[in-house]
């Protein structure tokens, strides 16, 4: 595995404890202790050691001791209620048994004499408290672990914030791409005096049922020193305070995409939603297609309570339409609702997120995940598809593709609807694109494989819409939206993902 130094005086490095399963004398049952275990938890206890990069250049290994595996108790907690048995979450490689669960609130202090330093100190540190969604991160560890360390020794991966849980933020989720063998290693955020440690890697692989989600799993730093004051202090080691630092945050004329985004429920059915107007709301027929009540939770901000509203379907496409859009009338006005910038102009590469309600669902609020704009397909000169390099999942559909460069709504996503968080195994999961430059409409599956793409999506371009809610607004008539049952042989090509003529498509 992986691992971070943390301090020089003396010479600490934290680990995650998972590589110590085969040892634990007490079996997998050892990991439901709330305290910590000493070293006589192992047996035999295996002979350890660490390898880092030499100034000079190659590679030097130093003996270490183990001095005790912790949990962090509020990392379990935080797993308990936000990734519960019921989401089927399991987390390593695919074709493996994976991490077992009950292991990863669980950490690995060694004692490492040969990197003690006279004039070393506790590496710098900040709260993961003070995250926000959207921020960006940066993941340092070493892939495929002790297998090769002169080629992946400490190779780095950057992403953001996608959601948050627990106390002070205890659970992290970024979609920063890491690799087995990276538990342990450290996730940075920027700051003028230079990086600062935030969290560690937990597990690089998440799995929610059948769908890999493309997310990976973090544990506040903070917590997990918390959780080991006691243990350290035994072995004389005083544990500083993490500085309550927080992190700049560019201004952005107050245009925020999480308050664009609703989580919209109908039966035991659920995806997202993007709020065009403080009573109307956009997200994919798929979403709302089921004959159930239709409810509507606009995400809170900071310290506020999520308020649910009732909502009627005024118009949906229909099933043979390439796009999958339903526009929803609220009963109530959405408080403090700030109008959208929509976007215009789409330019293939340019940084983009997706904001919706995929992977956690009503736990955690919606999540924030980032990416480019890979491409652009235009029929008869006109964009009618947005796709994205963006990890969108289940229940993502019908939530806001944004221009990070003018923060302007693009599109809409697409991705099945999350009654298991799961999608549906067909082209027809499309959605609306805003700048929002657009809708989410679908991420993409393998029919012949069974495997699920999260980082190849569809969203529909806000300019397909923005002209037909103009209308729908001025006239009050859902008609305005009947342009979308009507479209041409090379619209519904592109979103069958056909060529033609050819083979039918398998994807």
């Amino acid at each position: 595995c992986s691992g971070l130094v943390l301090s020089r005086r003396p010479a600490l490095v934290l680990c995650h404890a998972a590589v110590f399963a085969p040892f634990l004398r007490a079996g997998p049952a050892a990991w439901a202790r709330p305290a910590a275990l000493p070293p006589a938890a192992l047996r035999p206890c295996p002979r350890l050691s660490v390898v880092l990069g030499a100034e000079a250049g190659g590679l030097r290994e130093l003996d270490a001791r183990l001095l005790a595996l912790v949990p962090c108790a509020a990392f379990r907690r935080a797993l308990e209620r936000g990734l519960g048995r019921a989401e089927r979450w399991r987390f390593g490689a695919e074709d493996e048994a994976g991490t077992e669960p009950r292991a990863l609130p669980w950490f690995a202090w060694l004692r490492v004499p040969g990197l003690d330093a006279a004039e070393g100190g506790w590496a710098a540190r900040a709260s993961a408290g003070c995250l926000r969604k959207g921020q960006a991160l940066l993941a340092c560890g070493s892939p495929f672990g002790d297998l090769c360390p002169e080629l992946f020794l400490n190779t780095l991966s950057r992403g953001v914030v996608s959601n948050l849980a627990g106390e002070e933020n205890a659970l992290v989720l970024t979609d920063a791409r890491c690799l087995p063998g990276t538990e342990g290693g450290a996730a940075f955020v920027p700051s003028p005096q230079g990086p600062r440690v935030v969290a560690v890697i937990a597990a690089s692989l998440c799995w929610k049922g059948a769908e890999w989600v493309g997310l990976t799993l973090l544990c506040s730093l903070a917590a997990i020193l918390r959780s080991s004051v006691g243990v350290l202090g035994e072995a004389g080691i005083a544990v500083p305070p993490v500085p309550a630092w927080v992190a700049a945050v560019p201004a952005s004329g107050g245009q925020d995409p999480l308050g664009w985004t609703a989580l919209v429920e109908c039966g035991a059915t659920w995806g997202s939603g993007v709020l065009l107007a403080p009573r109307m709301l956009l997200t994919c027929r798929h979403v709302v297609e089921a004959r159930a009540p239709l409810h509507v939770t606009p995400a809170a901000g900071p310290g506020q309570d999520a308020a649910v509203l009732r909502g009627r379907v005024v118009f949906a496409t229909e099933e043979s339409s390439p796009f999958d859009v339903a526009v929803v009338e609220l009963e109530e006005s959405v408080p403090g609702f700030v109008p959208l910038c929509l976007a215009d102009t789409f330019l293939p590469g340019e940084e983009v997120s997706v904001v919706g309600f995929g992977a956690l669902g009503r736990a955690c609020g919606p999540s924030v995940t980032a990416g480019v704009l890979s491409a652009v397909v235009a029929v008869a000169g006109r964009p009618v598809m947005l796709q994205t390099t963006c990890a969108v999942h289940g229940g993502s559909s019908g939530g806001p593709l944004v221009s990070s460069r003018s923060g302007c709504l693009m599109g809409k996503p697409g991705v099945g609807v999350g009654s298991h968080g799961c999608p549906p195994a067909g082209p027809s999961d499309v959605g609306i694109a805003l700048s929002p430059t657009g809708i989410v409409a679908s991420n993409t599956r393998d029919t012949g494989a069974g495997a699920t793409y999260p980082h190849l999506n569809f969203c529909i371009p806000i300019t397909v819409l923005q002209p037909l809610v103009a209308r729908y607004r001025r006239t009050g008539d859902p008609l305005a939206f009947a342009g979308l049952n009507r479209v041409g042989e090379g619209v519904r090509a592109t979103w069958q993902l056909q060529q033609r003529p050819g083979p039918p498509s398998k994807l």
